[in-house]
């Protein structure tokens, strides 16, 4: 289901989600989307972060994302923060909703961006949180790793 992806058609990402969760699969999702919502998309305008799934009634919405309205819309521009249903098969949506449900696992948007064929798509990742001292070591690592770049270029 993950399929390599153009990294020029990103409109969004979630960077913060790589630092606050850990990250056990990600899946590739549609997204149910209105006309004005494709075009400020499209634009390059929209925001997923802090942004999450829920299920509500068997399906997956995701909750607190942000495209704004498409000035050049008329009387059917949408509703900024809205719900957004996710497009994904039934048997792909009860096995999240178990995870979630059973295992304390959230769903978290990584990305939203076109793919080849210009259909919105949304990159959603299960994901468990990190404690404190987790984030304690990636910024560590990361330190470290940027002071280990500088000593090898001004080595060579």
């Amino acid at each position: 289901m993950n399929k390599k992806n153009d990294t020029s058609n990103i409109v969004a990402q979630n960077r913060k989600a790589s630092f606050n969760y850990f990250f056990e699969e990600q899946l590739e999702a549609g997204i149910e989307l209105s006309g004005s919502e494709v075009k400020s998309l499209r634009e390059g305008k929209g925001s997923i972060a802090d942004s999450y799934a829920l299920d509500q009634e068997g399906e997956l919405y995701l909750h607190n994302s942000y495209i704004p309205e498409y000035r050049q819309s008329s009387y059917n521009n949408h509703e900024p923060r809205r719900l957004r249903k996710l497009l994904l098969k039934k048997k792909e949506i009860n096995k999240l909703v178990g995870k979630i449900n059973r295992d304390g696992f959230t769903i978290v948007p990584t990305r939203i961006y076109f793919n080849k064929k210009g259909i919105a798509k949304v990159n959603i990742a299960v994901a468990k949180g990190k404690k404190l001292h987790d984030k304690r070591q990636t910024k560590k690592q990361r330190d470290w790793n940027r002071e280990k770049s500088r000593v090898f270029r001004k080595s060579s």
